[in-house]
């Protein structure tokens, strides 16, 4: 189901995090814009477009794509439970989003393309969240013939 990663940290490989996707409801998107030419607009409309309640959570929105933004994952968890919290964040920014999830009681951590962070994936990962690092849940999902 996972396949550890530099140690003994678990991270999730494409079946493992396909099977996260077919089970997810919510997703709330670290870093979701509303400018339509930042990747986590694109990514926030394909998951929407997929059936996913998200809920945008980023401190300096509004609202992205129509749906009410909240400034910190507290807030998206008041709503109900995250099962995915897709980041859109440098991978130095990581680390505290991981233990504000912990703290939230996530379902998992999803570091985006390019947001590689070890240390981040152990706090999750110790804190009970399934992790996974380095992927697109949209582009996953297209992969899955969802989107």
């Amino acid at each position: 189901m996972s396949q550890p990663e530099a140690g003994s940290v678990p991270i999730l490989d494409r079946a493992a995090s396909w099977e996260l996707l077919a089970r997810a409801r919510r997703i709330a998107v670290v870093g979701a814009s509303s400018n339509p030419a930042r990747p986590s607009h694109d990514v926030l409309r394909a998951l929407v477009a997929a059936g996913y309640d998200c809920i945008p959570v980023n401190p300096n929105e509004t609202e992205v794509e129509g749906i009410p933004a909240v400034a910190t994952l507290a807030e998206a968890a008041a709503s109900g439970h995250i099962d995915i919290l897709d980041v859109f964040r440098r991978p130095d920014q990581t680390e505290p989003i991981a233990r504000e999830a912990v703290a939230i009681g996530a379902g998992s951590i999803w570091l985006q393309l390019g947001v590689i962070n070890l240390e981040t994936a152990r706090i999750a990962a110790e804190g009970g969240l399934a992790v996974v690092m380095d992927r697109c849940p949209a582009i996953e999902l297209r992969l899955m013939g969802r989107g």
